[in-house]
């Protein structure tokens, strides 16, 4: 039944004025919307941890579901390269005009060597197809709509399991049906590589499969150097097409070249790639939405063709991207006095997620724990799988007031010097 149609004493004002009575209008009853078929969907899972944190009054509460960067305060921070890169924008007077469709010729080729290493052999042949977009998701979003599109051999998109929440969402919303391959092991808290190389090597030839470049999200879990060189072996032998979500380039171990090892590993190997990458973590520009979205081309022509495509299918998403998010990264990468700056801004946040990492570990001993926990300092990056239970995650947030996704994820970046001995308290009380 539809909801009750209330009429104000002003509407019924107009309809006695035009000559039309109260009860010649229709009845309440048989008033229908055009979206009484609309279900409600289901609440963020993310968002309903913050949510819930905001509403507790426990001042000892804890946020560790948020995916953002602050310092040992808890307070959000502003790169002081960013500071700078904005102050010279600001003085430059810049306008407002629109961006191409594909962003900058400059943000492109800059973003591009940042990933593939300065000198490389794809930018400096111009084999790549770069292009801008909004933020990591979506600069997948226009790579997902490229390979639905033009990618003939296969429709399936392989991602590691667990993966990020919106991955599947997104593969789907292009057209591509999602498959997962083993990734994450349980036991150990720890890489499942056996399982990971079984798996991919019975995925159907030429199929999408996609890799975190590194600081893989949700677990923290990446593969070794040896183990990428493995992996990039079976995915070449299947002819498989491997797609790069790279998000924390630079914020998973400080060093944004160890960060690459993966994506520049398989290019040396001879894959043809894709690459998806966000300027959210590693600069703080979370509201800025800066990324891109690059494919490695075999000719300068190839380059060409992908781009006219790309521009299409970005023309009717979004038009063009937007600009100052893209004009701080390029002034960053641009300028050497500033990228110097940057790379010790990065290198500090990963420090600070490092640091927690061992202070967990640490504090959990002085509480008494005889579980083993060094997967918390083996996994990288901004989150961390705990290995808790759900029914212990429960326990965490209705006796603690610590707040996290039922999986057990951690956002470290929630972790503080004031905070760390609560929240190992806590764990300890829940796992003994």
């Amino acid at each position: 039944m539809a909801a009750p149609f209330i009429v104000s004493a002003a509407r019924r004002m107009i309809l006695a004025s035009s000559g039309m009575k109260f009860n010649q209008m229709v009845t309440v009853t048989q008033i229908r919307t055009k979206w009484d078929n609309v279900e409600m969907g289901p609440p963020d899972a993310i968002l309903g941890v913050t949510e819930a944190y905001k509403k507790d009054a426990n001042p000892k509460k804890i946020n560790l579901g948020v995916g953002a960067y602050r310092d040992d305060n808890g307070k959000p921070f502003v790169l002081p390269s960013v500071k700078q890169a904005e102050k010279i924008l600001f003085d430059a007077l810049l306008d407002h005009e629109y961006a191409p469709i594909g962003g900058t010729p400059e943000y492109c080729k800059a973003v591009a060597e940042l990933a593939f290493g300065d000198g490389n052999n794809v930018v400096k042949n111009g084999l790549n197809a770069t292009v801008q977009g909004i933020s990591g998701t979506g600069s997948l979003r226009i790579g997902l709509a490229f390979l639905s599109k033009w990618y003939q051999p296969s429709k399936v998109v392989y991602i590691p399991s667990p993966s990020w929440g919106n991955h599947t969402p997104l593969i789907k919303h292009s057209g591509l049906e999602v498959k997962q391959y083993r990734y994450y092991d349980p036991k150990t808290c720890g890489f499942d590589f056996k399982g990971a190389l079984a798996d991919i090597g019975n995925i159907p030839d030429s199929s999408i499969i996609l890799l975190h470049a590194c600081a893989h999200n949700p677990t923290g879990v990446d593969p070794k150097p040896e183990e990428w060189k493995e992996l990039s072996a079976v995915i070449k032998k299947k002819n498989l097409f491997p797609y790069f979500d790279m998000a924390y380039q630079g914020f998973a171990s400080g060093d944004v070249d160890k960060d690459a090892f993966a994506v520049r590993l398989f290019l040396t190997e001879g894959h043809t790639i894709a690459l998806a990458q966000s300027f959210a973590k590693n600069m703080g520009l979370y509201g800025e939405r800066a990324g891109a979205f690059t494919v490695v081309c075999s000719s300068e022509e190839e380059t060409k063709r992908v781009m006219s495509q790309l521009k299409i299918l970005i023309r009717p998403m979004y038009s063009n991207p937007p600009v100052h998010g893209a004009r701080i990264v390029h002034t960053i990468l641009s300028r050497p006095d500033l990228k110097k700056i940057w790379l010790g801004d990065v290198k500090l946040m990963a420090d600070r997620i490092i640091t927690m990492r061992t202070k967990i570990v640490e504090n959990l001993k002085k509480e008494g724990s005889s579980l083993n926990w060094q997967h918390i300092t083996d996994q990288i990056g901004m989150f961390c799988f705990t290995g808790l239970k759900p029914d212990q995650v429960e326990r965490l947030t209705k006796e603690f007031s610590i707040f996290l996704t039922k999986d057990g994820r951690i956002s470290v970046a929630g972790v503080t010097s004031g905070n760390v001995g609560y929240l190992a308290n806590a764990i300890h009380q829940v796992t003994k």
